[in-house]
């Protein structure tokens, strides 16, 4: 058999035109069928370590008959080598360009993100700061004081409501990634990981950390905790945008005095947002389906777990509406459920704006768009902060400082317990160490 190297083409150089052409044996009695055989794969020399991809495409080569695609002869195999380096050069060159113009528009998204959420603080800033100069201190201390017990103790029980649905939001999510985790820390991750997001803001990072925190003493793994996290505020969007989308076309004309856009277009901005939640619906009960976030892979939850995440989501939304709107003193010029949906795009906005709780974005959309008097409204809505917000979050920080302080005393005396066994097992096992500490044993 005689190798035939890629030099043999009338002396052409070495160049990236020829580079990944295969040697090829051919019999010495026929020089003139010397490219009208087809090569077999074992002729083949291995590749060069960064000449896959151009190895790869020879390999396709193979697959098609060379007199009948190249013509005959030497010249017709040229010109097939040349157009698969050519192509193959072309591909190698296209790759870079795609995930350069992809890091390319990563920062300029970035940018954009960040500058409006920077027009939606100051706007609301702007708005917040010409409310506050409008009212007086003496008139706000007298609205917080006309409040009832009555009314603090409804917010206080709508809010207890709204914190148990949240448990919920981590029960469904355990649920779908198959992890058993007791209700009691289901509770206590729950609890205090929106607690403190929620003052704290940064809801990924803070609620994440805490989550981790309590769930990896029960075995669940990062990636675990962080589809957990994302599953759990999937929830919590879908009862958002539920309320806002029932609002909007059951109580269009009521929010058209808010918003002040067409009846007409507020409902059917509200049976779009319907129809997509419905339209998600069928999508996830046809097949499974998954979700791709920074090199995780999720299993979006099937028909029955997603409508358990909308009634969990309504449930928490509701009451925590509920808890500021009976914080209210007139509850005569708008009803709760168009109070709702203004509550739900007011948070929306506070999300957006990344401030931390949405504090200063969520007080401006409601003094824009609740009619009532800014002082009794400023006085519910700094009395919503301290029972939504305020004492959940010090409760929170009270209940992981006892579940700390318990499990390190527990540690401790497991540790204690440890030690005593081995004790007694090593006197059981020399007599003699017993008998010499005995006597050595000071005496009181």
């Amino acid at each position: 058999m005689i190798h035939v190297a890629p030099r043999i083409f009338a002396g052409a150089p070495d160049n990236y035109l020829f580079r990944g052409l295969a040697p090829i044996a051919v019999a010495p009695h026929n020089p003139s069928g010397i490219l009208n055989e087809r090569p077999q794969a074992s002729d083949i020399w291995p590749p060069a370590r960064g000449k896959r991809k151009d190895w790869a495409l020879d390999q396709r080569y193979l697959g098609h008959d060379t007199e009948q695609e190249s013509g005959n002869g030497l010249r017709g195999f040229a010109r097939k080598a040349k157009l698969v380096t050519l192509t193959s050069a072309q591909d190698g060159a296209q790759i870079p360009e795609d995930q350069e113009s992809r890091r390319s528009r990563r920062p300029i998204a970035a940018i954009l993100a960040a500058l409006f959420s920077l027009l939606i603080a100051a706007f609301s800033i702007y708005i917040l700061a010409h409310a506050v100069s409008a009212v007086s201190l003496s008139a706000l201390r007298e609205a917080i004081a006309a409040t009832s017990a009555n009314q603090l103790a409804a917010a206080a029980l709508l809010t207890v409501v709204s914190y148990l649905a949240l448990t919920g939001y981590d029960g469904l999510a355990l649920r779908q990634l198959a992890a058993r985790v007791p209700y009691k820390t289901t509770a206590l991750a729950s609890f205090t990981s929106y607690a403190i997001s929620f003052t704290l803001g940064f809801p990924l990072i803070t609620a994440g950390t805490v989550r981790y925190w309590i769930y990896s003493q029960v075995g669940l793994t990062a990636s675990k905790v962080a589809s957990l996290t994302v599953m759990a505020g999937v929830t919590f969007w879908f009862g958002n945008v539920f309320v806002l989308g029932t609002g909007l076309t059951f109580h269009a004309s009521a929010i058209s005095a808010i918003n002040h856009l067409y009846p007409l277009l507020n409902m059917l901005m509200g049976m779009i947002i319907l129809s997509a939640i419905i339209a998600y619906l069928a999508w996830v009960t046809i097949r499974r389906r998954y979700l791709s976030i920074k090199g995780f892979r999720l299993e979006l939850p099937g028909l029955g777990l997603t409508a358990g995440q909308i009634i969990l989501g309504v449930i928490d939304q509701s009451a925590a509406a509920g808890a500021l709107y009976v914080l209210l003193p007139n509850h005569a010029q708008f009803d709760y459920f168009t109070f709702a949906a203004t509550y739900v795009f007011a948070c929306i906005l506070g999300v957006a704006s990344n401030a931390p709780g949405g504090i200063g974005v969520f007080e401006a959309a409601m003094l824009k768009a609740v009619p009532v008097s800014e002082e009794a409204l400023l006085a519910s809505l700094v009395l919503f902060r301290v029972i939504y917000y305020l004492v959940p979050f010090l409760f929170a920080l009270a209940v992981l400082g006892a579940h700390e302080s318990f499990r390190h005393w527990k540690s401790l005396r497991e540790a204690m317990r440890r030690s005593e066994e081995e004790t007694v097992l090593e006197d059981e096992i020399n007599p003699l160490r017993r008998w010499y500490r005995d006597i050595w044993r000071p005496r009181k």
